[in-house]
C-alpha cells in the first residue's frame, strides 16, 4: 500500500516553516555604515549624535539613520561611496576620544533577530574583509626574555644570600653578574646554573658572564611566534569574528584575515594592542627631588602618575606582570567604580603572597603599559611608528595579605573592559607592528556571491528542465524536494553561524548533484517495478523502500569523506566540506522523506490508479 504517516507530514511542514524562517534573514541586505565607539573620555550620547549629523550635513552627506546601537553610534549610509566620504569626514571631526570605523550594519527586523535569525556568515572571498600582516619584533622578544633571565638571576642570588653589585644585560645579548667582595664565585655560578640550566656561564674573578646558546636563541624566536599566534587567536575569538585566518608567514610575520570586517578599528586595536599591567613596589623617597637633581636610587625607576602627571619612584623589580595572569574579569570596587578582578598563576600568586606578607602597610602601584600604533603622513606617504605609553596608577597601601586573587582599580570602564579582554586572551611574547593592511572590498565579494548563486541557480534550472522532461510528474516532485534541500542548507548554515565561502558554493552544487542521484535511484527503481508488471501504487512504495538502503550507503560514504576533508583541511577545503556535509544530510531527508510525501499526496488517494507519469 502507498501510505505515509500523518506525523511525518507535520514534521515536513515544521521543517519547511523553520527553514523558511531562518533562511529569511539572507534576503535583507546590510547597510554600509560608519561605527563610532568611545575611547578614553568619550561618551556616546545625544550630543555626539547631533554633532555627527551636523558634520555630515556640512559635508553634503545624507545618512539613512544615525542611532545608538549598544555601546556605539551607528551611522547608516545609502551606498559605499557615501560610506567612504562619511568615514573621512568623521575621522577628522569627532576627535581623539572616539574611534571611527567602517562596518556593515544588519537590517534584519528586531522580531526576527529575537528569534535567533541571522544572515549566513560569508567568508572573506564573498563578503570582503580586512587583511593584516604583522611583523613580530624578534629583538624585543629576546630582550624581554633576557630581562626575565636577569631578574631570575637576581632572585636566585638573593634567595641563596649571595651578595651582588649588579646584574646587567649587555648589548651582545649576554648578562654580566658582578658579585660582592668575598662571595664565592663558583658557588654563585652553581646556584645560578641550577636555576637556569639552559644558559652558558664563564667565571672571571668576581664576574660571571652569562650567555644564551644559539639553540636557545632559536627557541626563543620560534616560541615568540607561536605564543603570538595563540594570543591572536584568543583575541580574535574575543571579537567574535567568524572563520578568521591566522597563520604564520615566513620567520617573523603573521597574517590575519577577518571576513566581514571593513577596517574596523576595534579589531585592529585588539589585534595590535599590547596593553598589560605590571605590579611594582613604591620606593621610599621624594620623587620630584630625585628627578630635579637626577639622583635616582639605583633600584628605582621614575614613572608618571596617570591622574596628575606627578613623578613616582617604583622598584625596578616587577612583582607580577600580565603574562602571569590566568583570568581577568570586569567588576566594581567597594565604591562602585570599575575594576579588574585578577587571578594569578600559582607561582605569581605565591610571590604576591610573600611580598604582601613582608610589606603590609607599605605602598604598591600598578603600571599600565600600552603600545599605541601611530600613523603620520610624510611626503604623501604613510609612516607607521609605535608609541609606548607607561602610566602608574595611584599607589595604594597594602592593607592586608593577599595572593593569587585580588582587584585592580583606577581604570575607566572602557579601559577595564579592554584590559580584561587582553589579559584573558594572553600577552604577546613580542610586540608586533602592522606592515601590511588592505581591505578586500565588498564589491569584489558581491561579484563572487553573484557568480556562486548563478552557478547554483543554473544547476537547479537545468535539473528541473531535464527531470521534468525525462521523469515527468516525478521529475517535478524531485525538483520540489531539491528546492527544499537548498532551503534547509541555507537555513542551517545561517542558524548555526557556519561560514559560506566560494568553495562552499561548489560544495552546495555538489550536494545538489548528490540529491539528484538519490532521486534518480528512486525513479529508476519505480520504473523497473512497473516494467515487471507491479501495480503503480505498489511500484511507488517498492521504489522508495528498495532504493533507501542504497541511498543511505552512498550518502554515508560522502559524509565520511566530508568529515575527513573538514578535519584535515584548512581554509577553502573546510568551507567546501562543511557545505557538502550539510547538503548531504539535507538531501537524505528531502529525497527519501519529502519526495515520498509528495508522491503519496498526488497518487495515494486515487482508488483506481492505472499508470503514473514517470
Amino acid at each position: 500500500m502507498l501510505e505515509f504517516p500523518r506525523w511525518k507530514y507535520v514534521l515536513i511542514l515544521i521543517v519547511l516553516a523553520l527553514s523558511a524562517l531562518y533562511a529569511l534573514p539572507n534576503v535583507y541586505q546590510k547597510d554600509p555604515s560608519v561605527q563610532i565607539t568611545a575611547s578614553r573620555g568619550g561618551k556616546i550620547d545625544d550630543a555626539l549624535r547631533e554633532r555627527v549629523l551636523a558634520d555630515l550635513k556640512t559635508a553634503g552627506i545624507t545618512p539613512k539613520r544615525v542611532d545608538k546601537e549598544g555601546d556605539s553610534l551607528m551611522v547608516r549610509l545609502p551606498n559605499l561611496q557615501a560610506q567612504t566620504r562619511a568615514n573621512d569626514v568623521l575621522r577628522q571631526q569627532v576627535g581623539e576620544n572616539y574611534t571611527v570605523a567602517l562596518n556593515l550594519a544588519s537590517t534584519v527586523p528586531d522580531w526576527l533577530s529575537r528569534l535567533g535569525g541571522k544572515p549566513m556568515v560569508l567568508g572573506l572571498d564573498l563578503v570582503g574583509g580586512v587583511h593584516f600582516a604583522l611583523q613580530v619584533d624578534q629583538k624585543a622578544a629576546l630582550e624581554k626574555r633576557l630581562d626575565a633571565f636577569a631578574e631570575d638571576i637576581r632572585t636566585t642570588l638573593r634567595d641563596n644570600r649571595l651578595a651582588y653589585r649588579s646584574v646587567e644585560r649587555r648589548p651582545d645579548n649576554s648578562i654580566q653578574v658582578s658579585l660582592g667582595e668575598g662571595v664565592d664565585a663558583s658557588a654563585a655560578r652553581a646556584a645560578i646554573a641550577k636555576a637556569q640550566p639552559t644558559l652558558s656561564y664563564a667565571v672571571s674573578g668576581q664576574t660571571i658572564a652569562v650567555t644564551v646558546p644559539e639553540a636557545e636563541l632559536k627557541q626563543i624566536a620560534a616560541g615568540a611566534i607561536e605564543q603570538n599566534l595563540t594570543t591572536l587567536r584568543n583575541r580574535v575569538n574575543q571579537l567574535g569574528v567568524a572563520e578568521p585566518i591566522i597563520q604564520r608567514q615566513g620567520d617573523d610575520r603573521i597574517v590575519v584575515e577577518l571576513p566581514g570586517v571593513q577596517d574596523t578599528a576595534e579589531a585592529k586595536r585588539m589585534i595590535g594592542a599590547t596593553a598589560t599591567l605590571e605590579f611594582r613596589g613604591v620606593v621610599d623617597g621624594n620623587a620630584e627631588d630625585a628627578v630635579r637633581s637626577g639622583n635616582i636610587p639605583p633600584d628605582a625607576k621614575v614613572y608618571r602618575l596617570r591622574d596628575s602627571g606627578a613623578p613616582v619612584l617604583l622598584s625596578k623589580r616587577v612583582l607580577v606582570s600580565g603574562d602571569q595572569m590566568v583570568n581577568a574579569t570586569v567588576s566594581t570596587d567597594q565604591n562602585g567604580m570599575p575594576a579588574v578582578a585578577v587571578t594569578l598563576n600559582n607561582a605569581a600568586g605565591q610571590r604576591m603572597f610573600d611580598y604582601t606578607s613582608a610589606n603590609t602597610g607599605k605602598l604598591m602601584s600598578v603600571v599600565y603599559i600600552e603600545r599605541i600604533p601611530t600613523v603620520t603622513m610624510v611626503d604623501g606617504k604613510e609612516v607607521r611608528s609605535v608609541r609606548v605609553n607607561e602610566e602608574a596608577l595611584a599607589p595604594t597601601r597594602i592593607a592586608g595579605v593577599f595572593g593569587k586573587n585580588f582587584q585592580t582599580t583606577g581604570l575607566e570602564k572602557t579601559e577595564a573592559e579592554n584590559l580584561a579582554k587582553l589579559l584573558r586572551a594572553g600577552s604577546l611574547a613580542a610586540p608586533m607592528d602592522f606592515v601590511e593592511e588592505y581591505v578586500i572590498g565588498p564589491s569584489l565579494g558581491a561579484e563572487n556571491v553573484e557568480r556562486g548563486i548563478t552557478a547554483v541557480v543554473y544547476a537547479f534550472l537545468f535539473t528541473l528542465v531535464f527531470f521534468s522532461v525525462y521523469y515527468r510528474m516525478f521529475g517535478l516532485i524531485t525538483s520540489v524536494a531539491l528546492l527544499m534541500n537548498l532551503l534547509i542548507v541555507v537555513s542551517v548554515m545561517s542558524l548555526f553561524g557556519a561560514t559560506m565561502t566560494l568553495p562552499g558554493f561548489a560544495g552546495l552544487a555538489l550536494s545538489v548533484g548528490l540529491s539528484v542521484d538519490a532521486n534518480v535511484l528512486i525513479n529508476e527503481r519505480i520504473r523497473e517495478e512497473l516494467r515487471l508488471g507491479v501495480p503503480p501504487k505498489s511500484a511507488i512504495a517498492a521504489g522508495y523502500e528498495k532504493a533507501g538502503g542504497t541511498i543511505l550507503d552512498a550518502n554515508l560514504t560522502g559524509i565520511i569523506v566530508g568529515v575527513a576533508l573538514y578535519a584535515f583541511g584548512t581554509g577553502p577545503l573546510k568551507g567546501f566540506a562543511l557545505t557538502m556535509i550539510i547538503g548531504i544530510l539535507a538531501s537524505m531527508f528531502t529525497a527519501i522523506t519529502v519526495s515520498r510525501a509528495l508522491a503519496v499526496l498526488i497518487y495515494g488517494r486515487r482508488k483506481k490508479l492505472k499508470s503514473v507519469a514517470i
